[in-house]
């Protein structure tokens, strides 16, 4: 129903579904990026812990995804919140308001396709891919053991909703491990990944999310003032 709310919708969307990105053979970091694509379209399925920092506000859940393009966040922080897209419909029900988000989503040119190969395609051809630092790993952090390997993608022109995506990738793993990206206004968006559990053969019924009755709809929304 917010700006807020909307953002963090749909950039949710575009990151877990198109979290289709790792690989082995360091090259080109378009080739590496090409490599990531096909290992998690590999994938049936995942689950994860995820911590989101909003524009500075802070949220944590828990995120699961599944092949093709089915995703639900359950969150813990704000509690009883979640962000569910079966395909075809995106809902986002906010507690503290008693509010449910509704919107049909076509995903031959939304942010849910970028989980395809086709999708990262097209991500590609909006956004130029390099490596932040260099092809070897790096520490996630200042002073932080954990070491990663991180491209930034720039838009190719400035229709784009993003100054630049940041991406930071496990070496040994190959898994999403943190993304963080700046609007044209200056919000940062950072997305930490941890606890990550592959190929569980979740059902589809796990997509499947009834609201409280109690809550008010509000359709169309991400169209809406």
């Amino acid at each position: 129903m917010t700006k807020f709310s909307k953002i963090i919708a749909v950039f949710s969307i575009s990151i877990f579904l198109s979290a289709s990105l790792f690989a082995q053979a360091i090259t080109t970091a378009s080739a590496y990026f090409k490599t990531i694509s096909d290992y998690y379209a590999s994938l049936k399925d995942y689950e994860a812990t995820v911590e989101i920092i909003a524009d500075k506000k802070e949220m944590a859940g828990r995120v699961s995804y599944k092949r093709p393009n089915l995703l639900r966040i359950d969150f813990d922080n704000p509690e009883n919140q979640v962000i569910v897209f079966n395909g075809d419909l995106l809902t986002v029900y906010l507690p503290e308001a008693s509010a449910v988000l509704l919107q049909n989503v076509q995903t031959d040119n939304s942010g849910a396709s970028v989980a395809t190969a086709q999708g990262l395609s097209l991500l590609s051809r909006y956004y130029t891919v390099a490596y932040e630092i260099g092809q070897e790993p790096v520490p996630l952090e200042n002073g932080s053991d954990e070491k990663v390997i991180k491209l930034v993608l720039y838009p190719r022109n400035t229709a784009e909703a993003f100054r630049f995506i940041k991406i930071a990738i496990n070496p040994n793993t190959k898994l999403l491990r943190k993304v963080e990206a700046a609007t044209k206004k200056g919000e940062v968006f950072s997305f930490n990944f941890m606890d990550y559990k592959l190929n569980s053969d979740i059902t589809d019924q796990r997509f499947i999310y009834e609201a409280p009755s109690s809550a008010n709809n509000y359709n169309n929304f991400l169209f809406s003032e």
